[in-house]
């Protein structure tokens, strides 16, 4: 068969059949991303029947998807709301990464991965699905409750965390000494804090240049622009991702909010082809030894990141029941994970069936415990014959909530 005839008969099949699986998950209420990777496993090396054809553009689709992916979670904030929570919330993301990091890098060390694989596997573990959130935050009908900025929070200081420990991972990864790793830190740092400051200082002369009334023109525009900054971005170390979600950033109003119309449906694509690329390079038989070892670190980080949502919503004087759902929906991983490990596969091939296992048992638990950890926990309450309410003196010694950002302030928040 002609090379390009294999190609579109590949790809036509590829998006046919994930639009089935879509359709197939939202029927019984659960992600499509664990079916993605699954049908990725499927049909890549070792699978059913392999593709070959459509493999060189499944990648570029690949790194679009994770592009439009952070794109799309910056258009969600503007520069203030971004600097705001990082005042507020800054306590809540150290212990964030300390209790979520921690359990990767010590199961990377028993596994004997040496210090590479600690530093991979932690922030495999460490970092929260923002994409797979957001769409539980929507689906449950909870973007108007008090918890949902300090879950946004907690999300934003990962997202931006991402800018220093990925040049480093990178630096690691490559064998780079310390004084490279040092140079690319800094210049990561610059990078990150130029555009903040650009977003900030300059962010409405940004949107209005970037601004159209045809849909077209606008759409052509961010897109280029946030490819192209993504591409320098790399160039510099910094993560094609972090400059995508940078660009969001400094987009607001009006602009914001007409790209992200435009744009969704191209990352749900992309960000779909993502998935099921990073399926497509692990081999299925690679999963079985190390489904056991993913399952515990699993069973550990679920808490870890209750433990994180609950603390963060505390800080905030949210109630008993806000403080469980938070931690309850910030269990789920997704697409920074599989990025760390389709970064550290090529040193440590280990990391890419642990990673595989592990994002899939979390992506499908996650949903599961945004919705039942706070009803657990009432449950387990009045069987032990404790009120359900807040603790007392719940409301002292907290720190403001982030702001609600524009689209949210519609919903009327609840109690707790």
């Amino acid at each position: 068969m002609h090379d390009t005839t294999a190609l579109l008969v590949e790809l036509g099949s590829v998006i046919l059949g994930l639009g089935i699986i879509g359709r197939f998950a939202g029927r019984i209420g659960l992600s499509p991303i664990p079916l993605y990777l699954i049908a990725g496993l499927a049909f890549g090396k070792g699978g059913l029947v392999p593709l070959r054809a459509s493999e060189e553009f499944t990648a570029v689709g690949a790194e679009i998807g994770v592009i439009l992916l952070l794109l799309l979670l910056g258009l969600e904030y503007s520069a203030s709301e971004l600097v705001t929570s990082l005042k507020t919330q800054y306590p809540s993301g150290a212990v964030d990464f300390v209790l979520n990091a921690t359990p990767g890098a010590v199961a990377a060390l028993l596994l004997g991965w040496g210090p590479v694989g600690a530093v991979a596997l932690a922030g495999v573990t460490w970092i929260s699905s923002s994409g797979v959130i957001a769409k539980v935050m929507a689906d449950l009908g909870r973007l108007g409750n008090r918890e949902t900025p300090v879950i946004l929070g907690v999300l934003v200081i990962e997202d931006l965390s991402m800018a220093v420990y990925l040049p480093l991972l990178t630096a690691m990864l490559a064998g780079v000494g310390f004084a490279g790793g040092s140079i690319a830190l800094l210049v990561a740092l610059g990078t990150v804090g130029f555009v903040l400051y650009l977003a900030l200082r300059h962010g409405r002369l940004i949107s209005r240049a970037v601004s159209s009334d045809n849909p077209e023109m606008l759409l052509l525009v961010v897109l280029g622009l946030t490819v192209l900054v993504a591409g320098v971005a790399q160039q510099l170390q910094v993560s094609a991702a972090v400059g995508a979600f940078l660009v969001g950033i400094a987009l607001s109003g009006e602009v914001a909010e007409g790209a992200r119309k435009l744009l969704t449906p191209l990352r749900d694509l992309f960000a779909a082809v993502f998935f099921v690329f990073f399926g497509l390079s692990t081999i299925p038989s690679d999963i079985p030894p190390v489904l056991l070892p993913a399952a515990l670190l699993a069973v550990v980080t679920v808490f870890t990141k209750i433990a994180t949502g609950w603390y963060a919503a505390r800080r905030a004087g949210i109630g008993s029941r806000g403080r469980w759902r938070a931690g309850g929906t910030l269990v789920a991983r997704g697409e920074f994970s599989i990025v760390i490990a389709g970064l550290a596969v090529a040193t440590e091939p280990r990391i890419g069936p642990l990673a595989t296992a592990y994002v899939l048992i979390l992506v499908i638990v996650g949903p599961l415990t945004a919705r039942w950890t706070q009803p657990t926990v009432e449950l387990i309450k009045k069987w032990r014959g404790q009120d359900g309410g807040p603790a007392p003196g719940a409301g002292s010694g907290t720190v403001p909530a982030a702001p609600v950002p524009a689209r949210q302030e519609e919903l009327a928040p609840t109690a707790d």
